[in-house]
């Protein structure tokens, strides 16, 4: 709790629209926590309103973290500026056109019935793809600067941006098949709120979890410094045997997909 204190009074301060935008994605997941207790509409055999919860919450965690990781960085002011407002500005966009078309009944993703929703996809592709340049430059100079905390914490930001980097190629693989599952169509029977397939191969898992690897990482990294006394040394190698593992997490439930096997079945 003390961390999320820390970080949020951290992007506050060096940030105030980075900040504001996080706080409206958390407005806007409890205004679809509201569609799904008063709206009985279904898309897929699951409410509408639960896709665009996800992405809220999903969004507003990313761009929190990266708006406290860039503090780190030994970047220009008006260049961290740049970065916070491109990132920001265009998740929010792409979140709004998910909840729009949610509120239409629609679907979002892989939407191909209609000029005008397709059209709105490939803008959430172009906007992905931005992002996707974005983590491609952090990764690169997490390898190359020294950024503004421990070393093993470091280590494990390069590696939650290059697993990101992964989770987000899972994701053009989505696009290439315009579907999430394997084996099966989409929709049908799903896990509860998440509404991974428990009969077929989804994707989405790997995507999620790779997604999640700037977080989970660093994380793990932060507790090792704070808790583990050992040498410096040892805990770089702890930190890349963690991500090595998580990799591997990604790695499988990936292939598990692609045979059509879902993670877990009913």
């Amino acid at each position: 709790m003390k961390l999320l204190k820390h970080i949020l009074k951290t992007v506050q301060k060096e940030s105030p629209i980075l900040y504001a935008i996080v706080v409206l994605h958390a407005v806007f997941a409890l205004i679809c926590i509201g569609g799904i207790l008063t709206d009985e509409r279904t898309l897929g055999g699951i409410s509408v309103w639960i896709k665009p919860l996800k992405f809220w919450i999903s969004g507003g965690i990313y761009i929190l973290t990266l708006g406290f990781f860039i503090t780190k960085y030994p970047y220009s002011l008006k260049k961290k500026n740049i970065l916070r407002n491109i990132v920001s500005w265009t998740l929010l966009l792409e979140t709004a056109i998910i909840f729009y078309q949610a509120v239409r009944g629609v679907r979002s993703h892989y939407n191909q019935d209609s000029l005008f929703d397709g059209m709105l996809f490939a803008a959430m592709g172009i906007l992905i793809g931005i992002n996707v340049l974005i983590m491609i430059v952090l990764a690169f100079d997490a390898a190359r600067l020294k950024l503004k905390v421990a070393k093993p914490i470091q280590v494990a930001i390069l590696i939650g941006w290059i697993v990101v980097i992964v989770g987000s190629w899972v994701g053009g693989q989505m696009i290439g098949q315009l579907a999430h599952n394997v084996g099966v169509a989409d929709g049908g029977e799903g896990l509860p709120i998440l509404n991974w397939s428990t009969v077929g191969g989804d994707l989405r898992v790997a995507h999620f979890v790779g997604l999640h690897g700037i977080q989970i990482i660093p994380l793990f990294a932060w507790m090792l410094v704070k808790k583990w006394n050992a040498t410096t040394r040892k805990k770089v190698i702890a930190v890349i045997i963690f991500g090595l593992l998580f990799a591997s997490c990604i790695a499988y439930v990936f292939y598990q997909a692609k045979q059509g096997i879902p993670l877990i079945k009913f």
